[in-house]
């Protein structure tokens, strides 16, 4: 059974950087896209970034540039680096695996879902 589990999520400054990883169990993650996605309250889950499991990457406009992500497909763990943190990046992050090579924005595409960590930004 496929299991994903974040970690690092907590509470920082405006300014600020955090590590946000996920550990992927129960399949042969190396084949398969990841993504990461956010929920502020009150809204949409929102594509955050996506790596390939050749390690193509792609990020939204609002993060790229701040936010860095990657896979270490021997250890079956993807990470989020993110720096120069807003307020508006206040969210609950998901950890998404797609069980295709190639990667979308869109959440309805991917297969299994992480329980999420909480990321809260103040100003």
């Amino acid at each position: 059974q496929v299991q994903l589990v974040e970690s690092g999520g907590g509470l920082v400054q405006a300014g600020g950087s955090l590590r946000l990883s996920c550990a992927a169990s129960g399949g042969i993650f190396s084949r398969y896209a990841m993504g990461w996605f956010r929920q502020a309250p009150g809204k949409e889950r929102d594509f955050v970034a996506s790596i390939w499991s050749g390690g193509n990457t792609y990020y939204a406009d609002s993060v790229r540039g701040r936010f860095t992500i990657s896979r270490d497909n021997a250890k079956n763990t993807m990470d989020l680096q993110m720096n120069s943190l807003k307020p508006e990046d206040t969210a609950v992050y998901y950890c998404a695996v797609r069980t295709e090579s190639w990667s979308t924005k869109f959440a309805e595409a991917y297969d299994y879902w992480g329980q999420g960590t909480q990321v809260t930004i103040s100003s």
